[in-house]
């Protein structure tokens, strides 16, 4: 029975991508056997969206300027930053959720919120598979150091495709919000929104 859920769950992380609401739903049952038997897909989209997100920050697009950074170093860094990128996302993201969910009057676990959020970064997962391979091999080392060939129109093209797995991954989140709760969907929106107005203020403070 175990091995069956499990399966079911590994069935689930794709199929979020493509029927959201029955996954999302599936996530009210939070009995110890169905929490268990999705922490393994969970980690797993986490841990891809979180190398996926690693490496859509300028941060990445200048690692080559120091010399001492070799090639050989970018996977690890990748792999060690998308571990702490995932981290944060799971742990603080959910945590975001499950306070604006609260505040607007929902119900349910921060653990529930932290699978919540996992898998809504499915999307961004999905980027790490199909969109970043493509990228690299178009513009290789270029990628990772300013002043190369990764710049101009077809870098723009690249950017704005990135900017729709994060755009789907937040409608994902929507549609989590939404089905666990059984809200509106001004109502599941407004949550999300609530979420985001803490990591939005960082972001404008360290920009300014």
């Amino acid at each position: 029975m175990a091995d069956e859920r499990l399966e079911g769950w590994w069935l689930r992380a794709i199929a979020v991508l493509v029927a959201p609401r029955a996954v999302f739903v599936a996530l009210r049952d939070e009995t110890h056997e169905a929490v268990e038997a999705r922490q393994e897909p969970i980690a797993a989209i986490a841990g891809l969206a979180g190398i996926a997100g690693v490496l859509g920050t300028p941060v990445a697009r200048q690692l080559l300027n120091d010399a001492s950074f070799s090639n050989a170093l970018i996977p690890v860094w990748a792999f060690f930053g998308g571990v702490v990128y995932a981290l944060a996302f799971y742990w603080l993201g959910g945590g975001l959720i499950f306070g604006a969910a609260r505040r607007l009057g929902g119900h349910g676990s921060w653990r529930r919120a932290r699978h919540l959020v996992a898998l809504a970064s499915a999307p961004l997962a999905l980027s790490l598979l199909v969109f970043w391979p493509v990228r690299i091999a178009v513009y290789g080392t270029d990628l990772f150091r300013t002043g190369g060939d990764d710049y101009g129109r077809g870098d723009t093209i690249f950017g704005a495709v990135y900017f729709a797995f994060l755009a789907w991954s937040v409608l994902l989140l929507v549609v989590g919000v939404r089905s666990v709760h059984g809200w509106t969907l001004t109502r599941a929106a407004s949550a999300v929104a609530l979420a985001a107005v803490f990591p939005a203020l960082i972001v404008v403070a360290t920009a300014v």
